[in-house]
């Protein structure tokens, strides 16, 4: 029976990898900054070093399965990645690269005693691990959300995480929202992401003629000053969390949500998000069967993406004595 699953989250700004128990403890854990914007190959050492690093572990001999959850969108029947903000990674074959490097390693053999890799796109994984752990546990139809540098998002359908055909489904930051909206890097329009993330906050409170003391003009600088009682900080919560509103009445609308869970770090910011998405709620979900949905936050904080990824690729690969 499989004890461990080495877990490997790939974000815009970091790569984490662990390893992870049936229990979804993290038993050891490894984390590089992603060279966003450098070429592929330097990307993908970022994800190397961490794996590298957990195979160093004596651990690592009861890893029969590496899950990972990736910025999306995700190709996972072809183990393929092209997250919007790694411009160098477009339809980039992640798992085979991986493979190859696992192969490449002293005393590396291919064939069945090598672990499989289990591809998922990042939402998929948190809404995973928040069912499996956190604050979706017991619920049968749950979508889970990241608000941070983007948002992301992920299902869960009949008690049972739900990728999709390739790994991407509840990919919910880009769901256009505003026909007219700015420009997404995703090729289309006023997508959610493009109205709610943390960079969105920041960049709607210095188009309004927020000024920020000295030079930290991020999503938690704003949150400082609407906390103080900045008007303009204020409206660009509100917007972020109107936004997030129409995008969770939409998907409520069309699977019948119980609950919704977001965590992120604009998600951090307490009630000065959640009082005014709540409030717009009221505006967006309105039929009989999504008003007054629960909007809670996420209980699993940075750990979920290791988690799960973990928990994705158990589903995926029914492994025995994991959930």
């Amino acid at each position: 029976m499989t004890s461990m699953i080495a877990a490997i989250d790939i974000g815009g700004t970091k790569v984490a990898g662990a390893l992870v128990d049936r229990d979804g403890a993290l038993l050891a854990v490894a984390r590089r900054p992603t060279p966003a914007k450098q070429p592929a190959a330097q990307v993908l050492r970022a994800v190397t070093d961490v794996l590298d690093e957990l195979r160093a572990d004596p651990r690592w001999a009861e890893v029969r399965v590496i899950g990972i959850g990736s910025a999306g969108p995700v190709d996972g029947p072809n183990g393929a990645v092209s997250p919007v903000n790694i411009p160098d990674w477009r339809d980039f074959r992640l798992v085979d690269a991986l493979r190859a490097h696992l192969r490449a390693q002293p005393g590396a053999v291919g064939g069945p005693g090598e672990p499989s890799i289990v591809l998922t796109g990042d939402g998929v994984a948190i809404a995973a691990a928040e069912h499996w752990k956190g604050a979706a546990r017991g619920l049968r139809n749950v979508l889970c959300m990241v608000v941070s540098t983007g948002v992301g998002g992920g299902l869960v359908i009949g008690g049972v995480p739900y990728p999709g055909p390739t790994g991407n489904a509840g990919h919910i930051g880009h769901i256009s929202v505003d026909l007219d909206g700015d420009p997404c890097p995703c090729g289309s329009r006023g997508c959610v992401e493009i109205l709610a993330s943390g960079t969105a906050i920041s960049r709607h409170a210095l188009r309004n003629g927020w000024q920020p003391v000295g030079e930290d003009s991020s999503a938690v600088a704003v949150a400082e000053a609407a906390r103080a009682g900045d008007p303009v900080a204020l409206a660009a919560f509100a917007r972020s969390a109107q936004a997030l509103a129409a995008g969770i009445a939409a998907t409520a609308t069309l699977v019948e949500l119980e609950l919704v869970v977001i965590g992120g770090g604009v998600a951090a910011s307490g009630e000065l998000l959640f009082a005014p998405l709540r409030r717009a709620l009221q505006d967006y979900a309105t039929l009989p069967f999504v008003r007054g949905l629960e909007v809670r936050p996420a209980e699993l904080g940075t750990d979920a993406g290791l988690v799960g990824a973990a928990a994705a690729a158990a589903h995926a690969v029914r492994l025995d004595g994991w959930r």
